[in-house]
C-alpha cells in the first residue's frame, strides 16, 4: 500500500480526507499536531473518531513548547499585531503544525502526504509551501479542493460508507491554540455585524479589576506575580486569569494570500496583554533607534509568516536582530485588568533609560547647560535653514 500522511482535526474536511484516501488504497497515517488548546480527553476522541474511518494509525504530536520556541516568542519580541490589530494566532499555528508533519512524514518513509484543505483559504498555501520546500519529492494529496467538494457532498460520501457521525455544523467555528482563539460565524461573513457576547468561549466573570506584575528577562514572560514558570506555562496561566474579564475579544479584518479580504474574530487575553506590556518595558529600555528599525522589521516577520514565507532565510535574519535587541528588555510590567479591557500602569526595571540623573522631560536638565542646549538646536536647524535661504519656500 503507499503509505501517507494525513494532517488530521477531527473535523469533516480531515474526516472525509481519511475514509476517502482509505478507501483509494492509501496507508493513512493520521497526524494532529496540538500548538495549545487540547485536552487530553480531546486527543483521546480524535484518535477514536480516526480509527473507525479506517486509517492505519493515529499519532498526536505535542508542540506547544516547538510553537513558543520556533514562532510565539519573536511574536513577542517584534510586538507584532497583523494590521495593529491580531496576533497571529491561527496563521502562526499552522506553520509549526506543518512543519512537525514534514518531520514525522519523513520519520515514517511516507511517499505520500494529505491535508483537507479547500482552495479557497490561506492554510492551503501554507501547508504546501512548507511541505514543498522540505519535501519535495513527497506528493501532496488533497481531495476537499481537488474536487471542488460542499459540505454536503462530504456527509453525503461518508454516509454512503457507513459512517454515521454528527457533522452538525456548529453555529461558531471556534480554534483555540496557545496564542489565541479563532471565532467565524455568520457575522464575520459581512463587513458590519459585530460578533454577538456568546460566541466568545470565554464569557465575563470577574466585574471587578485585579492587579497583577509581570516579569519580563531579555524579552520572555518569566514569572507573574512573583511566582517563576516557564514562558508557555505562564502565557496559559496569564490567560486564565485574564479571559475571566473578557479581555482581548477583536475583530480582525486582513487581506488573505489570495487576494480576497478576510474578517475573523477572536479573543486573544495573553497574547494582547503580553504584547503590549513587553512593548511598554521596550519604550524604556531601548534607544529610539532600537525601536525604529524593529519596527518596520517585524511587520515584515509577521507579514511573512503570515504569507506562509517561514522557510525563507531572511526570517533567521530578522529573528537573530530581534532576538539581540532583548539583551536589556528585562524588568516589571504593572497590569490593571478590568471587564473588557486592561491598563498598563507602570514598569520598573535597572535599564530603564528614563533616568531621573540625566534630567526629566520637561523640567529640569541636568547633563547639559543652557548654552550647549541652544547651539545644538541651533545646529539641528542649519539643513532647513540652508533649504528655506536657497528655495525660499512660502509657508503662508
Amino acid at each position: 500500500m503507499k503509505k501517507l500522511v494525513l494532517a488530521y482535526s477531527g473535523g469533516l474536511d480531515t474526516s472525509y480526507c481519511a475514509k476517502f484516501l482509505s478507501e483509494e488504497g492509501y496507508e493513512v497515517h493520521a497526524v494532529s499536531v496540538n500548538t495549545g488548546g487540547f485536552s487530553k480527553d480531546e486527543i483521546k476522541n480524535i484518535e477514536k473518531k480516526a480509527l473507525q474511518l479506517g486509517v492505519s494509525s493515529y499519532i498526536s504530536i505535542d508542540a506547544v513548547k516547538s510553537f513558543y520556541d520556533k514562532v510565539v516568542k519573536y511574536l513577542i519580541f517584534g510586538n507584532i499585531l497583523k494590521n495593529n490589530t491580531y496576533p497571529l494566532s491561527v496563521s502562526a499555528e499552522r506553520i509549526v503544525q506543518a512543519l512537525e508533519i514534514i518531520i514525522y512524514a519523513k520519520k515514517i518513509g511516507a511517499k505520500y502526504i494529505a491535508h483537507g484543505s479547500t482552495g479557497a483559504g490561506n492554510d492551503q498555501v501554507r501547508f504546501d509551501m512548507i511541505f514543498q520546500v522540505l519535501a519535495p519529492n513527497i506528493k501532496i494529496i488533497t481531495p476537499i479542493r481537488d474536487l471542488k467538494l460542499s459540505r454536503q457532498d462530504e456527509i453525503e460520501y461518508l454516509k454512503s460508507k457507513g459512517v454515521d457521525m454528527s457533522w452538525q455544523k456548529a453555529k461558531y467555528s471556534i480554534n483555540k491554540g496557545l496564542w489565541g482563539t479563532s471565532v467565524g460565524g455568520a457575522e464575520t461573513l459581512t463587513s458590519h455585524l459585530p460578533l454577538p457576547e456568546e460566541a466568545y468561549p470565554s464569557q465575563l466573570k470577574n466585574n471587578g479589576s485585579q492587579k497583577i506584575k509581570l516579569s519580563f528577562e531579555k524579552g520572555e514572560l518569566v514569572a507573574i506575580d512573583g511566582k517563576n514558570d516557564s514562558p508557555v506555562n505562564n502565557i496559559e496561566k496569564l490567560n486564565a486569569i485574564a479571559s475571566q474579564f473578557a479581555i482581548g475579544r477583536d475583530i480582525h479584518v486582513g487581506d488573505t494570500i489570495i487576494g480576497i479580504k478576510g474578517r475573523v474574530g477572536f479573543e486573544a487575553a495573553a497574547p494582547l496583554i503580553i504584547i503590549k506590556s513587553h512593548h511598554t518595558l521596550e519604550k524604556h529600555v531601548l534607544t529610539k533607534w532600537q525601536q525604529q528599525h524593529k519596527e518596520y522589521l517585524a511587520n515584515w516577520y509577521g507579514m511573512l509568516l503570515h504569507e506562509g514565507q517561514y522557510l525563507d532565510e531572511v526570517m533567521r535574519n530578522i529573528e537573530a536582530f530581534l532576538e539581540d535587541s532583548q539583551k536589556h528588555v528585562s524588568g516589571d510590567v504593572y497590569v490593571t485588568l478590568h471587564p473588557y479591557r486592561f491598563t498598563i500602569d507602570g514598569i520598573q526595571s535597572k535599564h530603564d533609560l528614563m533616568n531621573a540623573s540625566f534630567g526629566s522631560y520637561g523640567e529640569m536638565n541636568k547633563g547639559w547647560t543652557a548654552t550647549e542646549a541652544k547651539g545644538f538646536i541651533k545646529i539641528l536647524s542649519n539643513s532647513a535653514k540652508i533649504h528655506q535661504a536657497v528655495n525660499k519656500v512660502n509657508y503662508d
